[in-house]
């Protein structure tokens, strides 16, 4: 039907729809034609309106219903009526129109649905696999630090990272150790050992090559935060007179005293992480430290004081390797000398049969053995004089040592061999000069990947070696073993309380003769491994 809106049509008692007009002028409010006989409505916002139907498609005359409204409110809720009233119109004459086989199609769609709906909880029943993954949530990601998964190739590096880009020191003022300069005189490493290269291994550590070793080996924003989290721990127990102790403050230190090994391990930890006494963040704890424990050396270079029997030649493995480390990131001369004496006081000390043991000149065993190679290694690395008949003799020791030819080694010659003892020995023969794919090297790095880190079985000494070793290997054994290891270490280091950054001794092997600060130290060191040392072969392989 026509519905006349024009202002000469005559007055009718029929309700007219309301005819908006569009504004020409934005932001105004539309013009509204006002219903005959009803008071003006005042301006509201535009509503949309369903266009008027002419021709209703049932043919029935529709009686227009009055329309009311007066406030914005109303005219919505007209607006829909109108809306709905037009729809049920539309569906009614879909209903009437359509074919029979067009509202069979519906019904049969409807059911297959309802179906599908019955039998979707049995598809869910399927089991899912889920891995979960707890400790690379630890903490927050460094900004810009996108860390990637390990290579298969060993990057490039021809040169150590330059000065500026060294991370900058607390304070530039802070005292070197108190050792009286020496004249530097050339030296020249005497082995004929051919090891893969030596010379660059400590410049891992510099701030530029760290963060791109972290992100070709595995290493994560979580493991980073872990080593610090340890780092401020140790910094906390630092005494006023520069040096730790095994004992404490904290809890659950160890049953003897030896504040020389504790001081030496804690400054390998700080070491690892790039601090030196020149430069850092931890600067001023490692040259404190240093300051301290460069007066315990002797006249002959031996820095074991008082300990335990068993601890000597440990203390002095562990303070040799500290101090060729801080003389080869520096090459500050008035190290050199001090670094020289103690290498000297290794070969003094090592045994007829090629290792070390409790005494100097005594028996041998693989696990002093080990820290003494690592020594020597450090010299090497250092550039300092390393002769080639004392590694001679720890070979020799190690084939002696060994319990199938090569692939594991037991802790002194004739026992079984064990797993400590085995990674100690693998590591011990890569650094010796054992080439990749030597088969003896393969079959041992297999059976240490067969027994991964865990720590309902605690024993963070076979995992310090077993690291290292499986990091020179690289490859598919290193990925493997890492991929739990980085999970697992930061995930059971202590978070809260006086003791946080901590690890807890109580359930490891070895935890209550070395206590907290070993257990420790030794979970920093593993978590340093991805720039500590660099990799020793050049390529990695799957």
């Amino acid at each position: 039907m026509a519905l006349n809106s024009g202002p000469n049509s005559p007055k009718r008692k029929v309700a007219r729809p309301i005819i908006r007009k569009k504004s020409t002028d934005q932001g105004s409010p539309e013009e509204v034609t006002p219903i005959a006989g009803s008071p003006s409505p005042p301006p509201a916002h535009h509503v949309p309106s369903v266009p008027p139907i002419t021709e209703p498609p049932t043919g029935r005359a529709q009686v227009a219903r009055p329309i009311l409204a007066t406030t914005r409110r109303e005219r919505l809720v007209v607006a829909e009526e109108e809306y709905d009233e037009t729809e049920d119109v539309l569906v009614g004459a879909a209903k009437r129109s359509a074919p029979a086989w067009l509202i069979s199609l519906g019904v049969h769609t409807c059911i297959l649905v309802v179906l599908g709906l019955l039998m979707l909880p049995g598809l869910l029943d399927a089991p899912l696999q889920i891995e979960v993954v707890y400790a690379e949530k630890i903490g927050k990601q460094v900004e810009d630090e996108i860390f990637q998964s390990p290579t298969e190739e060993i990057p490039v590096l021809e040169d150590p990272v330059l000065a500026e880009d060294i991370e900058e020191v607390e304070d530039p003022l802070a005292a070197p150790p108190e050792v009286e300069p020496i004249e530097f005189q050339a030296t020249t490493q005497t082995t004929d050992i051919q090891a893969p290269s030596i010379g660059m291994a400590l410049d891992g550590r510099e701030k530029g090559m760290k963060k791109a070793l972290l992100a070709a080996y595995g290493g994560t924003a979580t493991t980073e935060g872990a080593v610090v989290k340890g780092l401020e721990w140790l910094k906390r127990n630092q005494q006023s007179d520069g040096m730790w102790s095994l004992l404490g403050p904290y809890a659950d230190g160890a049953p003897t005293e030896n504040r020389v090994a504790a001081t030496a391990m804690a400054l390998l930890a700080f070491q690892g992480h790039g601090s030196t006494h020149l430069y850092g963040p931890y600067k001023d704890v490692v040259a404190r430290g240093w300051n301290a424990l460069i007066k315990k050396q002797d006249d002959e270079g031996n820095f074991f004081l008082t300990g335990g029997h068993h601890h000597r030649l440990y203390t002095h493995a562990q303070s040799t390797i500290a101090l060729c480390e801080l003389y080869g990131m520096t090459d500050d001369k008035t190290l050199k000398e001090a670094a020289q004496r103690a290498l000297d006081y290794c070969y003094k000390s090592q045994s007829p049969q090629g290792g070390w043991r409790y005494a100097p000149g005594g028996a041998s065993d693989t696990s002093v053995t080990g820290w003494f190679v690592m020594a020597l290694q450090s010299g090497r690395m250092s550039g300092l004089e390393v002769p080639a008949v004392n590694l001679d003799k720890i070979s020799a020791f190690l084939d002696t040592a060994t319990t199938d030819g090569g692939s594991k080694y037991a802790y002194i010659p004739g026992q079984s061999d064990t797993l400590s003892m085995t990674a100690e020995g693998l590591l011990c023969r890569q650094y010796l000069g054992w080439a990749h794919d030597d088969p003896r090297l393969d079959r041992g790095i297999q059976y240490i990947g067969g027994h991964p880190l865990n720590f309902t079985e605690m024993d963070v000494y076979y995992w310090y070696y077993a690291t290292q070793a499986m990091h020179h290997m690289g490859g598919k054994p290193w990925n493997q073993w890492n991929r739990v290891m980085r999970q697992a270490v930061p995930e059971n280091q202590l978070q809260t309380g006086k003791e946080s950054g901590s690890w807890d001794p109580h359930n490891d092997t070895h935890g209550h003769l070395g206590g907290r600060l070993y257990t420790t130290c030794l979970c920093i060191y593993m978590l340093e491994v991805y720039y500590r040392h660099l990799p020793l072969y050049k390529h990695n392989v799957n």
